[in-house]
């Protein structure tokens, strides 16, 4: 952050960590991509090499926050500049530019078919409430599920639960306009806390 309360926050940077986009060009060494692919950046990439990466524990990847915290490319440099003063990368992504540079380790290739307007939100939105469900929580068939907050992360919960075979899926927000899409994702019960007296801890275990 601009405060430096974020020991994470370099600026000037280019901001950005979900989108959707296409290959222009490919550097020196890269082989899993090539120009006109269809990609995701990820900012959560992984070397494969580390001792966290050999692990399975990918999302730990220490090689990649060596650098990546620091609005860095792998290698310690950065590839934005303005009028000759360096400019920094945001988690490895920087998506909020037409074109931006990444890592080949924070690339995914996918089917040139999907629309890029959508898929953008499986770099993190998406793939974070699928995650919280089959991930963290380990949500088993016949669990019940609340969930507070029907944004992009909160319907993806509920997809997620629904995938898992949850019992009750408890959709939980102050704002009742998002009650029929939560409902058509798979939510069984809708949860204003403005219509109630009670904590709503104690309205969700009845």
């Amino acid at each position: 952050t601009l405060s430096g309360d974020d020991p994470e926050g370099v600026f000037p940077a280019v901001l950005g960590h979900e989108g959707g986009g296409i290959v222009v060009e490919a550097g020196e060494g890269v082989t899993s991509v090539r120009p006109g692919d269809h990609v995701i950046p990820l900012y959560t990439a992984e070397c494969g090499q580390c001792k966290f990466c050999r692990s399975g524990k990918t999302n730990l990847c220490s090689a990649v926050r060596a650098t990546q915290g620091k609005g860095l490319m792998p290698d310690g440099t950065t590839r934005f500049s303005y009028k000759g003063a360096p400019v920094y990368h945001y988690m490895g992504t920087s998506t909020f530019s037409e074109y931006t540079v990444v890592a080949e380790v924070s690339l995914a290739k996918i089917n040139p078919a999907a629309p890029l307007e959508k898929v953008c939100l499986l770099g993190c939105g998406v793939t974070t409430g699928l995650g919280a469900v089959h991930k963290t929580a380990k949500v088993k068939a016949g669990d019940s599920v609340a969930v507070f907050g029907l944004g992009g992360i909160g319907l993806a919960v509920i997809q997620g639960a629904v995938q898992a075979k949850a019992g009750r899926i408890l959709a939980i927000d102050i704002n009742p306009d998002k009650f029929e899409l939560a409902t058509a994702m798979g939510a069984t019960d809708c949860i204003n806390p403005k219509d109630h007296d009670r904590p709503i801890q104690d309205v969700i275990v009845e």
